[in-house]
């Protein structure tokens, strides 16, 4: 079953041809048109708030980068930036929310392409606590993905709010755009000697630690995560497939905790469910891509293009900066 789950970068991955069926693509193309109908009748959108328009734009936006390697927090907090989008930095609260909704977005995109490890991996796990001992390659998945996710649920907890309000401003992720480009360049020059039934327990706990450092914005969790596990000597593939494995409890612990403080206890202002939905579905569909669309380049090529992307973004923030255009800072 290992060996069926994680194929070298030289073969095909079984399961593309579930992702790859026409009823699925016909399916997100219909979500597309529903969103761009949603946006263009400026369904539950208010005078004076996010439009339709805006959330699809940021749906697109954050669904392609979470799951690339070149920062979803730092594209969402410095596209309203750069367009003068004043709704979401004025609202900082409901800005809080709509990121986890666009979240909410891409995690249904990883779920849905790797339901079979969604389904067959918490029970292995369960199995496991069960008999107290690890038998199976699946059993042993699953406690790779509990222990790279331990850290940074621990750095979250403990200093989340403190690196979300100290350390997100538009210079300080441009310099993390550029400098963990630089070290996933550099990771990635490492030859690939291992697929991914050669994960220990502590290539998984030190993959998890690097992923703790994707609070900071500009750095990028599948960023880091896949730059670890280059370092580690991972194939490109490999690296990339535990990434969106890892994507999964991080997010739904993250989104189950503000969903349930903002949504559930909180109140959120007028005329935003209709942004909702269409970021929700711009997120998902665009994720859905970036998954199959990396994981097919990947195979034949490295990470170079979102080094060079990296770099770049990260010169024109700059640029704009120095050259006044925009501030330095949100505030």
């Amino acid at each position: 079953m290992w060996t069926v789950l994680w194929t070298s970068r030289t073969h095909r991955h079984p399961y593309d041809a579930r992702v790859r069926r026409p009823a699925v693509w016909l399916v997100a193309a219909a979500a597309s048109l529903l969103a761009v109908g949603l946006a263009a009748a400026r369904v539950g959108e208010a005078p004076g708030g996010l439009s339709n328009w805006q959330a699809l734009a940021l749906g697109l936006v954050q669904g392609s980068t979470e799951l690339l390697p070149i920062s979803s927090s730092g594209h969402l907090a410095l596209a309203p930036w750069l367009f003068e989008w004043d709704y979401l930095t004025e609202n900082r609260a409901f800005g809080h929310t709509f990121d986890v909704i666009l979240h909410l977005g891409t995690l249904a995109a990883v779920v849905g392409y790797f339901w079979r490890e969604v389904v067959t991996l918490p029970v292995a796990w369960f199995r496991s606590v069960g008999k107290r001992r690890v038998d199976t390659p699946e059993e042993k998945l699953a406690w790779l993905v509990v222990l790279a996710t331990i850290p940074g649920v621990a750095v979250g907890a403990v200093a989340g709010a403190f690196i979300a309000t100290e350390a997100g401003q538009p210079w300080q992720i441009a310099l993390s755009f550029a400098v963990f480009g630089v070290v996933l360049w550099a990771a990635d020059r490492r030859p690939a000697t291992r697929e991914m039934a050669s994960i220990t327990s502590r290539n998984a706990v030190a993959i998890g630690v690097s992923q703790a450092l994707a609070l900071l914005p500009g750095v990028s969790r599948s960023g880091i995560t896949i730059t670890t596990a280059r370092f580690l000597g991972l194939d490109r593939d490999a690296a990339a497939r535990f990434s969106f494995l890892l994507a999964i409890p991080i997010t739904l612990g993250a989104i189950l905790y503000k969903l349930v403080g903002d949504v559930a206890l909180g109140e959120l202002p007028e005329g935003v469910w209709g942004p909702l939905a269409v970021g929700l579905i711009a997120s998902t569909v665009s994720g859905l891509a970036a998954i199959e669309g990396l994981l097919s380049y990947v195979r034949r090529h490295d990470y170079t293009p979102f080094v060079v992307y990296r770099l770049l973004f990260a010169l024109v923030v700059f640029v704009l900066i120095v050259g006044g255009v925009r501030p330095a800072t949100f505030s």
